[in-house]
């Protein structure tokens, strides 16, 4: 058993009862794919439910500490130093089909630097826990990064713009650049569980576009815990602004890099 610190302990605590719920409506939406309305308003209330959870898990174990969430937005805390960011269902569209690939992400900021991430499925039951200076685990197993150098070598995964999404032709450019280097890509749904997997070494690199905050918080504490490098696109670390993000072990990034990046 790892040796888990009273914070993580509180992050763990309220994935996991969040998680419970995000179950239970889980195994409803494959009776609702049926009905005509559809499960769409279904899933947003499961949304909802699992976001109040995980606040007030979090308010009551940290009072003061303030928020950004998917669902509520920004919350200023009593204690400026402190900020939760939280994704209560990242993989919304994968939940609606009936896919067990989504995650709950709960972050932790201290004084703008990320210290904490969890990331849990719990179709799967796979916790991933990280801690700044620590190490990343799953379920009490440590990760680390892959350690592949080549291209050639590389499973990589990333988002596909959807309808009503910008620069569809931007990543068609991406996606014939690499796919003519790489073993093969790869789209998740989930950009919580793209992090957690690169973190874990089943992919060796991740790139997306336009992501909020909540998507990739504890995600990138993930990555750097199990040995990986995160950039965003231009090889900076604006990535929580910008919402652009690659993520692979240092000898990757530096290949990958060399492909995607935007030059100034």
């Amino acid at each position: 058993m790892i040796n888990v610190s009273p914070t993580l302990n509180v992050m763990i605590t309220a994935a996991r009862k969040a998680g419970r719920s995000l179950s239970r409506d889980f195994g409803e939406v494959e009776q609702l794919q049926v009905s005509i309305k559809g499960p769409a308003n279904f899933v947003s209330a499961a949304d909802h439910k699992a976001e109040d959870i995980i606040f007030k898990e979090l308010s009551k174990a940290r009072p003061g500490y303030g928020f950004l969430m998917e669902e509520r937005g920004e919350i200023e805390g009593a204690d400026k130093t402190h900020r939760w960011i939280v994704d209560p269902l990242d993989g919304t569209t994968n939940f609606l089909h009936s896919n067990p690939l989504f995650a709950i992400s709960i972050a932790l900021e201290r004084e703008g630097q990320l210290i904490a991430g969890v990331i849990y499925n719990p179709a799967s039951d796979e916790l991933f826990t990280a801690e700044k200076g620590k190490g990343a685990f799953m379920n009490d197993r440590r990760l680390r990064v892959a350690s592949r150098k080549t291209l050639a070598d590389s499973l990589v995964t990333t988002g596909i713009p959807h309808r009503g999404r910008a620069n569809h032709s931007r990543f068609l450019q991406e996606m014939g650049t690499l796919m003519q280097e790489v073993a093969g890509i790869r789209r998740s749904g989930s950009a919580a569980l793209d992090l957690a997997f690169v973190a874990a070494g089943r992919f060796d690199a991740y790139w997306e576009h336009g992501l909020k905050p909540w998507d990739i918080a504890a995600g990138i504490v993930m990555v750097r815990e199990a040995g990986g490098l995160v950039s965003d696109l231009s090889g900076g670390d604006k990535f929580l602004e910008s919402g652009d993000i690659l993520a692979a072990n240092t000898t990757l990034h530096k290949a990958f890099g060399g492909l995607l990046f935007t030059k100034a």
